[in-house]
């Protein structure tokens, strides 16, 4: 039976008449790296907070490792590296100075210089005080100061924010080292080529709902099917129409089609044209991400 990370049952947050999320029952596995997804304003950074306690829920609850965010959030936290998504530094220290000043407040005795290691990987500069950094390296300070314990538990709001690509792979190795080293990872971000890289299993929210969570390669999978068939004979451009398939493409020697339903129907379809060559083309995490927000596949699946 998995053991569960982090856990919300029913949790609900209004801002007034504002709704921030509303009933989200979710579950995050130990060890897993689990992507949060959704736009502004979906109730990603909203649950996140609640774990972290830095906004109450207005119904329902969340624990970590079994203790409740609220009521026994001091215990928790102490197991949690945490990167919110608006980052409030003390701009007038050093970096190195940061580091050193937040490793003393930790009770952990793991490594104490691991802030050295990461700061060489992101190849940030600690000798300069942090309001003289560029907003990039300013987020390098805040991914070293989330994972600088080694927390059992990083919750990491748009961690690549700000970053330039060959960084942002970078923040990617130090989630996988994380995972390696026994972590789970809770991590919302808009970059969803990095989601579908690094996570297990993701969550998506909308208007503060989770409408699903499902592993990464299932999703991917099973969503729908993108196929490219190459014929003797080109068919007709109707030959392939029923519900659940649509062509979204053609050349001189084939057809592309995206298939939702009705396989064995389209296969029995092609057959009579002569099917020389059958490609799979994989499906990525944004084109479901687009599907769910009604922005793709005609909003089949909104």
């Amino acid at each position: 039976m998995a053991e569960f990370v982090v856990e919300t049952r029913g949790l609900t947050v209004y801002y007034g008449r504002h709704k921030g999320s509303e009933d989200v029952d979710l579950r995050v596995e130990k060890g897993e790296v689990f992507g949060f997804l959704g736009p502004n304003g979906a109730g990603k950074t909203t649950t996140q907070r609640v774990l972290m306690d830095v906004i109450r829920p207005t119904a329902g609850e969340a624990t970590m490792f079994g203790l409740d965010c609220q009521k026994e959030g001091v215990q928790a936290r102490k197991r949690v590296g945490y990167l919110p998504g608006e980052l409030a530094l003390y701009a007038n220290m050093k970096a190195s100075d940061y580091f050193k000043m937040y490793i003393s407040l930790q009770d952990s005795e793991k490594d104490r210089n691991y802030w050295k290691t990461l700061a060489g990987k992101l190849d940030l500069d600690t000798s300069r005080k942090i309001r003289e950094l560029s907003r990039g390296n300013r987020q390098k300070v805040g991914v070293v100061s989330a994972f600088m314990a080694k927390p059992e538990l990083l919750i990491l709001d748009e961690p690549t924010g700000g970053l330039d690509p060959l960084v942002q792979q970078t923040v990617m190795e130090i989630v996988r080292e994380a995972q390696n080293g026994g972590a789970t990872v809770f991590f919302s971000s808009h970059i969803l080529s990095e989601v579908q890289a690094v996570c297990d299993r993701v969550g998506i929210i909308r208007d503060g709902r989770l409408v699903v969570t499902e592993r990464v390669e299932d999703m991917t999978r099973q969503h729908f099917k993108r196929l490219r068939l190459n014929f003797a004979t080109m068919p007709p451009p109707d030959a392939f129409a029923q519900d659940g398939v649509t062509e979204t493409g053609r050349d001189e020697k084939g057809v592309m089609l995206e298939v939702h339903q009705g396989l064995g129907k389209l296969m029995e379809l092609a057959v009579p044209y002569g099917i020389t060559d059958i490609e799979t083309v994989p499906v990525s995490l944004e084109e479901i991400f687009l599907a769910y927000y009604g922005k793709g596949n005609g909003g089949n699946h909104a």
